[in-house]
């Protein structure tokens, strides 16, 4: 993760947290879990599962969603959040701009960013 503004999630207990004790919405194509997490940073994870499709649909899958968080999000996120996205089995036919739609959708309903274009 090469965003400007944004650390990565890495650990697996951090993304156990926020799966425990975050906030989570959801729309066809992916699922959002938000947590506040005490820092002057927001932090960022993806999770792909199998489910979704073999390692190259899975990889798509993510790069499409790093992009459009670096694109649309990134700039007005938020500090002091911890981020995760996960992608539900139809985003495996998803383009950009299904995922672009999914993740401004979820972000404005979370209420966790200053302004989208």
């Amino acid at each position: 993760m090469d965003f400007n503004r944004t650390k990565g999630l890495k650990k697996d207990s951090d993304f156990r947290k926020v799966y425990k004790h975050g906030k989570s919405f959801a729309n066809k194509y992916l699922v959002l879990y938000i947590l506040k997490n005490k820092s002057e940073y927001s932090r960022v994870g993806m999770s792909v599962s199998k489910k979704v499709g073999k390692a190259v649909t899975r990889n798509r899958v993510r790069r499409l969603i790093k992009e459009v968080y670096r694109l649309n999000i990134d700039e007005n996120i938020e500090d002091g959040y911890d981020i995760v996205f996960i992608a539900r089995i139809p985003s495996q036919n998803a383009e950009f701009k299904d995922i672009q739609k999914s993740v401004k959708s979820l972000v404005k309903k979370a209420g966790i960013c200053k302004e989208i274009n």
